[in-house]
């Protein structure tokens, strides 16, 4: 791939991923939902939040028709592009005011001309000397 398009293409990428976040955060559930792929999945900070974009749907159109959203904001964003154009990955750190410092990565597919979801990773990093005590806080969450 040309270096200009792979720079527009990167361009293209980081604006599709905007959208994401500002979808979300004004709760429009058929822009947000439109930037996935059919077979998109989402996998949310909790081990059981795996979801493919129907049940994803069947959560967000409620949340947002009831006003509700989320905000993050990217501050620093990594992508990636396949030597053939047609498939992007990245990461990004986000901030969000309920959970402060949050990850985002995934991989985006070019359907047609657009950019769309195949996978969002959202995760909460957590910090190596916090590490231990989150782990055994967890499995008292899970033993319960």
């Amino acid at each position: 791939m040309a270096v200009s398009n792979l720079l527009n293409e990167t361009g293209n990428v980081s604006s599709m991923l905007d959208l994401l976040h500002e979808y979300a955060s004004i709760h429009d559930s058929d822009l947000y939902l439109g930037l996935f792929a059919d077979d998109a999945v989402f996998l949310g900070t909790d081990a059981a939040e795996r979801w493919d974009k129907t049940a994803m749907a069947q959560w967000v159109i409620p949340l947002f028709a009831s006003g509700s959203g989320w905000t993050y904001v990217s501050s620093n964003r990594h992508i990636f592009l396949s030597d053939d154009g047609s498939t992007a990955w990245f990461d990004e750190q986000l901030f969000n005011e309920k959970f402060g410092e949050c990850r985002g990565s995934g991989v985006l597919r070019q359907i047609d001309t657009e950019w769309k979801l195949a996978q969002y990773n959202l995760t909460i990093p957590i910090p190596n000397e916090l590490a231990h005590s989150v782990v055994d806080m967890i499995k008292e969450g899970t033993n319960s």
